[in-house]
């Protein structure tokens, strides 16, 4: 197997659980008809950024690489704001540390699918990584965003500025996508946008329900 085909596989298989999650936490939203977050929808998100990781050292992309690393991170943390973390298990725990540890030491080594070194002398434009690192750094601020207000919450949330900035980040990203011919990267951000825009009117038509509720009392 090629080490191309066997990026676009595991991409589509985080791909695949990516939107799943973002199908589940809209279902139940429309069910309610307001934005819900259910803790499931992040489960899903540390499993699929694990693999977007390793998809990102295949494909040699720094960008993808770093964001999700990042990601990672605020997926844990908002597993513990929920006091979902311990719940998983000691062992499963360790392992959600420790693999991608692994897997960068791995790459820091090199191997003959993918390595630092190679990443580093990447053949990508200039313009379309500074395109994709706007990008990233727009999608990635909308979790330092969740994180800071859902800390402040004292529990998960995703408010209306996150699904604002959400939806920026993802155009950019579809159109880096587009540049590099991503498909995993397209397929993402296309099915994301239209989620997002859901959420957005969804927020907006809760906060008017709750502006007209205020002047009512």
């Amino acid at each position: 197997m090629s080490t191309q085909t066997l990026a676009l596989g595991i991409g589509l298989a985080a791909q695949l659980l990516f939107s799943s999650r973002i199908v589940l936490q809209w279902i139940q939203s429309e069910r309610a008809r307001r934005v819900l977050v259910p803790t499931l929808f992040w489960k899903i998100s540390l499993l699929s950024s694990l693999l977007m990781i390793l998809y990102g050292m295949l494909r040699h992309d720094p960008i993808i690489l770093g964001a999700q690393l990042l990601s990672y991170g605020i997926y844990i943390r908002n597993l513990q704001l929920l006091g979902e973390w311990r719940t998983l298990g000691r062992w499963f725990r360790l392992a959600a540390y420790g693999f991608p540890l692994a897997m960068l030491a791995w790459f820091s080594v090199g191997s003959p699918h993918f390595s630092l070194r190679a990443m580093l002398h990447t053949a990508i434009p200039g313009g379309w990584l500074m395109l994709g690192a706007v990008g990233q750094a727009v999608f990635l601020l909308r979790f330092v965003y969740q994180w800071l207000y859902s800390e402040r919450q004292g529990t998960s949330v995703l408010p209306l500025g996150f699904w604002i900035v959400s939806l920026a980040g993802s155009v950019l990203i579809l159109t880096y996508a587009i540049l590099r011919l991503d498909a995993v990267l397209m397929l993402g951000n296309v099915f994301g946008t239209v989620v997002y825009t859901r959420n957005i009117l969804l927020l907006r038509r809760e906060q008017q329900d709750q502006d007209v509720n205020a002047t009512r009392v």
